[in-house]
């Protein structure tokens, strides 16, 4: 039955139209942002998980910023700490000159006093944005070390704990620097052996916290880059989730176009369906 009041072959072209301009909007926010799902009408829940997984991504970068600023302060004191394992070595090849009797026992304790003045400077200025682990002191506030955060764990919905890299000060200022060290001074072949022994004893010290920070700074120097890759695996996961297959998007908006052109026709010939009924009154 053909009627002037209700075109069914219009309405179902309309509608098929309809629904192909809708999935070519989709296509074309797709192809404009890069992503399959751009907010959460797209898809609710991968959504929801990328969001966490960008939340944890962002936490992870400021981490890796974290345990690069650890590692500079480490590494600070720690070339500190080789460089005075150098000068106590020093110190002793010249309180073992001073052993013997034919010597001049003054001019060489001037030598190891000036060298430990070096130490106390080099105790003083080993210090990376106000942080020194050589000072017994370590950051004015009485601390004896510091604490790096190293990462974020998250296990299934429950809410993310704070992991950290504790790293302890070596106190050289309370054993290594003149005012407490205690050394002999030499002035004769007596007290030159005596001050070996004890620049021993502090050259022992010093190796002990200098390989001390050295293990810290390479520890956060891993963390660091494991946190980096981390990062970057995260990044991929949520691109796997939420982007658009770019190849596959291109293809899909080729063939809608053509739909939309067919259903454009289609709906042109329905609409034209009506015009023949008045051939039947001629």
């Amino acid at each position: 039955m053909s009627s002037i009041l209700t075109n069914n072959g219009a309405m179902v072209a309309l509608q098929t139209l309809k629904s192909i301009n809708n999935d070519l909007g989709d296509v074309q926010s797709q192809i404009s942002t890069g992503k399959k799902v751009n907010s959460a009408s797209d898809n609710a829940a991968i959504w929801a998980v990328s969001k966490v997984m960008e939340s944890d991504q962002s936490s992870f970068k400021q981490i890796g910023d974290q345990l690069s600023l650890g590692e500079a302060t480490v590494a600070v004191a720690s070339n500190a700490s080789e460089q005075m394992v150098s000068l106590l070595t020093e110190m002793q090849d010249l309180a073992i000159q001073a052993s013997g009797d034919n010597v001049d026992h003054a001019k060489i304790q001037n030598d190891i006093t000036a060298k430990h003045a070096q130490i106390d400077s080099i105790i003083g200025g080993a210090q990376f944005n106000g942080v020194n682990l050589l000072a017994t002191d370590v950051d004015g506030a009485g601390s004896t070390g510091i604490d790096v955060i190293s990462s974020i764990d998250r296990v299934g919905a429950a809410a993310p704990t704070v992991s950290t890299i504790a790293v302890a000060g070596v106190d050289f200022e309370g054993s290594l620097t003149t005012a407490n060290a205690g050394l002999t001074a030499i002035t004769d072949g007596a007290t030159a052996r005596t001050a070996i022994t004890e620049i021993e004893a502090l050259l022992q010290t010093a190796v002990n916290g200098a390989a001390a920070l050295g293990s810290s700074q390479s520890r956060l120097s891993d963390q660091g880059e494991f946190v980096s890759k981390l990062a970057d695996s995260l990044s991929s996961g949520i691109g796997a989730l939420v982007d658009a297959d770019m190849e596959e998007t291109s293809a899909r908006l080729q063939a809608l176009q053509v739909q939309q052109q067919l259903g454009a026709q289609a709906l042109s010939i329905a609409n034209q369906a009506p015009q023949q009924l008045l051939s039947l009154f001629r």
